[in-house]
C-alpha cells in the first residue's frame, strides 16, 4: 500500500479527521492535524495521502495505535475495536479545514 494513486485509495488510508478540544489546540499551537487512518497505513502512506487530498506540504507524521476499551452495556461485556491515528504536522502557513474534509 506504499504507492497511493486513486482518490478511493486515499480515502482508504485516511478514514476521518479526529475533532476534539485537544486536536483543536494542536492545530492552533503546533499546526498539527489528527486523522483516523487504516491499521495497515504507514507514515509514508499517510503523508502521500494528505499531500494529494488537501494539496498541502507535510513536514512530519507520527502514528499511534489506539487500543479499544472494554465496555458494559445492559449487563453485557463488549469491546470497542482497536484503531490507528496519525498526527500530521504541516509546513508553516499551511492549513486544512477539517470541518469541510470529506475523509
Amino acid at each position: 500500500m506504499s504507492t497511493v494513486k486513486s482518490t478511493a485509495n486515499l480515502y482508504e488510508v485516511i478514514r476521518a479527521p479526529r475533532v476534539s478540544e485537544k486536536t483543536a489546540r494542536l492545530q492552533e499551537v503546533s499546526n498539527q492535524y489528527v486523522f483516523e487512518v487504516a491499521k495497515s497505513a504507514t507514515k509514508a502512506d499517510v503523508k502521500a495521502a494528505v499531500e494529494k487530498l488537501f494539496e498541502v506540504k507535510v513536514e512530519a507524521v507520527n502514528v499511534v495505535n489506539v487500543k479499544g476499551k472494554n465496555k458494559t452495556f445492559k449487563f453485557r461485556q463488549g469491546r470497542r475495536g482497536d484503531w490507528r491515528k496519525a498526527y500530521v504536522t504541516l509546513a508553516d502557513g499551511q492549513s486544512i479545514d477539517v470541518m469541510m474534509a470529506k475523509a
